[in-house]
């Protein structure tokens, strides 16, 4: 009796502590991003950067995302999903380390961690596919990407100050937070004894229309990508040069990620409704238009309502990127496949995006070409989300299964 009431009392917490893991690997996807945007100036001026090479160290790990992206899925097909998100884990936080500790690693040590994140990036929705993890779950993997966001942004100004204005400390603390989400995922790949390794290999060959969802998947993936990196890139040095001061910048930029936290986590939920979905997709790439217009005229006692909208409405549409990316593929090594398709050149082209915003800027001397050049990127993702929703669940395993339903009646039933 006792020994089945205690199995009773473990399982659930067994069962959990992947679904948490994956939390703790989504926290660490972003403040390696926001927190080197939050304090530029001053890391440009600790490392003796010029005017071009801090653009680039703040682009540097979105440049990685859609190089590197091949590596998750080659891991995991090696190792497993589970412990090649661990492997991922330890080296973001060896790169984290080694790039305020040795000036000459710097720019390298920063690509690396781009490395590592996207790697972890891709396997996430393959991860969580293979625990059949509903809308909820997915939803908090989400959010766990903009609770990363936010701490990056928000702690690491108090952190330089409290450390006597210490740059390597403000932004090598994160490492240890890579450390934990090693230690959990560990201990998920050892409790599994390796059976998180995909068990059959994608074929290369895609079945017919399945190029076409995955361009769209792209497509979404890659113009959410470009719109979210881009604002929390060029918007404290947008608010800097309107004469907002360093610490209101770093709270607005973590309150552009908190705002987001509550749709992060429904998105995956409202989508899974398809007469919602078809409203509420391409709605968020018109909210991003209309919020990113506002941002541009907004008086300084609006910024706090613009970038709440903003974060709000940018962090939804990641939401149903990743919602997609699961829902659109037929099974574990699909996703798998489908997501470093997706973010591999979805980050590419968001890289390369968010640079060419700055660089459109730092051409002109003005916003205003960067703005209206967001502002039409947002009306391709609208129409992209409109387009992609209608599309039918790709399998690129070799058995090929009889037709499936479309994204909006698959997020209605998830596996």
């Amino acid at each position: 009796m006792s020994s089945g009431a205690e199995r009773r009392t473990r399982r659930p917490l067994g069962a959990a502590l992947p679904l948490v893991a994956a939390l703790l690997v989504g926290v660490n996807l972003r403040p390696a991003i926001t927190s080197v945007a939050a304090l530029l100036d001053e890391a440009s001026a600790h490392f003796g950067l010029s005017a071009e090479l801090s653009g680039v160290l703040v682009t540097l790990p979105v440049i990685a995302f859609g190089l590197t992206a091949p590596i998750g899925p080659w891991l995991a097909r090696r190792i497993g999903v589970a412990r090649a998100l661990g492997w991922a884990m330890l080296v973001l936080a060896v790169a984290l380390a080694l790039r305020v500790l040795a000036p000459a690693m710097l720019l390298p040590g920063t690509f690396i961690a781009g490395a590592a994140i996207m790697a972890a990036g891709t396997l996430l929705p393959q991860y969580l596919k293979s625990l059949n993890a509903g809308g909820l779950w997915v939803g908090l993997s989400s959010m766990s990407f903009g609770v990363g966001a936010a701490l990056g942004a928000g702690v690491v100004v108090p952190v330089h100050r409290a450390t006597g204005e210490s740059v390597p400390a403000a932004l090598g603390l994160w490492s240890a937070l890579a450390v934990v989400a090693a230690i959990a995922i560990f201990l998920v790949a050892q409790r599994s004894g390796g059976a998180a390794r995909s068990e059959r290999r994608p074929r290369l060959t895609v079945p017919e229309r399945g190029a076409g969802t995955i361009a769209l998947v792209t497509a979404v993936f890659g113009l959410q990508a470009l719109l979210y990196f881009a604002v929390t890139a060029w918007m404290p040095q947008f608010l800097a040069d309107r004469g907002i001061g360093a610490d209101e910048r770093g709270w607005l930029l973590a309150w552009f990620s908190v705002a987001g936290f509550l749709p992060t986590l429904v998105t995956p939920m409202i989508a899974r409704r398809p007469a919602v979905l078809r409203w509420f997709g391409p709605g968020l790439g018109v909210a991003v238009l209309l919020g990113l217009a506002w941002l541009f005229v907004a008086s300084s006692d609006q910024y706090v309502w613009v970038v709440g909208l903003l974060g709000a409405v940018q962090s939804a549409a990641f939401g149903l990127a990743i919602s997609l990316i699961v829902s659109l593929s037929a099974n574990p090594p699909t996703a798998g496949v489908m997501s470093a398709v997706g973010q591999g050149v979805g980050y590419a082209f968001a890289g390369a995006g968010s640079l060419l915003i700055g660089i459109v800027h730092a051409a002109s001397g003005d916003w205003s070409p960067s703005f209206a050049l967001m502002a039409a990127l947002a009306a391709l993702l609208s129409v992209a989300v409109a387009l992609v929703i209608r599309r039918m669940p790709v399998d690129l395993l070799a058995a090929q299964t009889s037709e499936r339903p479309t994204a909006a009646e698959s997020l209605t039933h998830p596996a």
